[in-house]
């Protein structure tokens, strides 16, 4: 198939440092961004990445080394993070709900001599210094009783040096700005390489599918180990001229009093933050806010969703720019000003920084319109991952005939739109039909007692597959197994209905949210689950 793109990027490479100095030379007393109600210049920014990144220096930080930090949302992460850039270094931002053997296999990973944390996670890391063995220097933030530790340990604040000098470190396009983790649902997390020009390049394509400019003032409440904020809304800023409003943590109740606050006419949220946003009371503030946020993103961002935000909100745009994963993105994408033409639960078209094929298991490309694996190769250098951390044998595994493998179940229309239909491996067989447990997800969690779902496979004595729904009911809700199963018969195509539900108080998730499906899928039918085959429901295929 022909891709008949339109053309947006002009091939230029880029760094995070250049963008920001041109930002200072061109709009240097313009706000860069918010915090709370204190509002930070450009020149602001840059003047204090600098006295962070000298303050660095002094402790030995240099071109390439990977710096850790684990650190909640604030200016010094912001000023910190840049300050890495500024030496060519490394950031490596970890989750801040890490602890034990978690945190220990991504620090002692990534190599990090200097280890940055906030007093609330600082003794998380005496408890595992004596298991890292490139550990040096503990900077802590927000305290001033310091932790004993073998290694140094100082307070954040003693950080900043008294020089605002740049250091002018040579950085190219190519060299690494960021290693970011993988979720690990089926093994130890690995370190994604991200280029200077990966950051940059993927900030253009957000700034292109939402429309921004010198006028938006982006709202943001993602934490700072999340690509999305570094990437989207910091560096994004940087290339527009606009402003840039961060919050500390993600909170339904404070959400259209920070958008009034702020001014904020952009943002860009993810997953369940759309339906509990949709399903919150009315608010005063809300009234106010009503058509005041224009533009709205992220992913996934259902098409009802999306109609339902504009019907309440009064948002002009809803979109959902494109599709991607941290080893690479955006590798399809449609503009803001083209998302009125898109099809319903789509995510942009290929564009001009990637090819992609579709293809079976023996990487044969598919026809057109049937689903099968997302693969992909740039066409422009540094525009996706550089491979895994210290993991070569990892990286090649997924380079199969030179195409990286995604691991993602996805399909091109005739008009070349795409549509994401699920991971891979999770992406079920049952009776000779191909079953997305995405869908039946997204089916179920319509019930209006589902709290949470996850859907799995179990063995089946017929091969293949049989499918089981654990789910989470919502507090104060009863209903079934039967009941709920009878109800899927009803919303659900005959081969997807489920032979197996079990409700359970939680499911099972790593630190960044994603359930554990292998978990689940190992532990198959357990004494509490329920079997469709042993009740009087019956299942017909119409």
């Amino acid at each position: 198939m022909a891709s008949t793109f339109p053309t947006w990027s002009t091939n230029q490479t880029d760094t995070i440092n250049d963008a920001l100095r041109r930002a200072v030379k061109s709009w240097g007393s313009r706000p860069y961004f918010d915090f709370l109600g204190t509002i930070y210049t450009y020149a602001d920014v840059d003047r204090e990445a600098c006295r962070v990144a000298n303050g660095l220096r002094q402790l030995g930080v240099v071109k390439g080394q990977t710096v850790v930090s684990i650190l909640d949302n604030s200016p010094d992460a912001v000023f910190l993070w840049l300050g890495i850039n500024k030496l060519g270094a490394i950031s490596v931002p970890v989750n801040t709900a890490y602890k034990g053997e978690y945190l220990r296999h991504q620090v002692g990973d990534a190599g990090a001599a200097v280890i940055i944390a906030e007093k609330d996670y600082a003794e998380r890391v005496v408890a595992i210094a004596d298991r890292l063995p490139e550990f040096k220097t503990l900077v802590v933030r927000g305290g001033e009783e310091l932790p004993r530790l073998e290694q140094q340990v100082m307070i954040f604040a003693d950080l900043y040096s008294s020089d605002a000098t740049d250091p002018n470190v040579p950085v190219a396009p190519g060299d690494l700005a960021l290693l970011i983790y993988t979720g690990g649902t089926t093994g130890p997390s690995k370190g994604c390489m991200i280029s200077h020009n990966y950051t940059c390049v993927l900030a253009r394509q957000i700034n292109l599918g939402t429309g921004r400019g010198p006028d938006t003032i982006s709202w943001s409440a993602l934490p700072m180990f999340h690509f999305n904020i570094l990437s989207n809304t910091l560096v994004g800023t940087l290339l527009e001229g606009g402003q840039a409003a961060l919050y500390p943590r993600f909170s339904v109740s404070n959400f259209w009093s920070e958008i009034e606050r702020t001014k904020a006419n952009d943002a860009i949220l993810i997953g369940s933050m759309f339906p509990m946003i949709l399903n919150a009371p009315l608010t005063e503030a809300e009234k106010r806010c009503h058509g005041k946020l224009v533009t709205i993103g992220g992913a996934p961002f259902p098409a009802k969703l999306q109609q339902a935000w504009k019907d309440r909100f009064g948002a002009k745009y809803t979109v959902c720019p494109g599709f991607g994963l941290t080893e690479c993105s955006l590798v399809t994408l449609i503009s803001r000003d083209d998302s009125h033409t898109a099809k319903p639960e789509t995510s942009g078209k290929p564009n001009e920084w990637f090819d992609i094929r579709i293809v079976d298991d023996d990487d044969k490309d598919m026809p057109v319109g049937m689903p099968g694996e997302v693969i992909v190769r740039p066409r422009q250098p540094h525009v996706m991952f550089e491979g895994y951390w210290r993991r070569p044998d990892e990286t090649l595994k997924l380079m199969k005939n030179l195409w990286f493998h995604t691991g993602d179940i996805g399909k091109l229309d005739e008009d070349e739109f795409f549509y994401f239909v699920d991971r891979k491996k999770d992406y079920l067989r049952r009776r000779g039909e191909n079953v997305s447990s995405f869908e039946v997800e997204t089916t179920f969690r319509q019930h209006p007692a589902i709290d949470d779902v996850a859907v799995h496979a179990v063995f089946s004595e017929l091969t293949e597959d049989d499918i089981k729904v654990t789910a989470v009911l919502k507090p104060g809700s009863s209903v079934t197994e039967e009941a709920l199963c009878a109800w899927s018969l009803e919303h659900l195509p005959f081969f997807a209905v489920p032979r197996y539900i079990e409700f359970r108080t939680t499911l099972p998730r790593n630190p960044v949210g994603r359930v554990l499906k292998y978990e689940l899928r190992d532990q198959g039918v357990t004494p509490d689950t329920w079997d469709r085959e042993k009740s009087s429901l019956i299942v017909k295929r119409r």
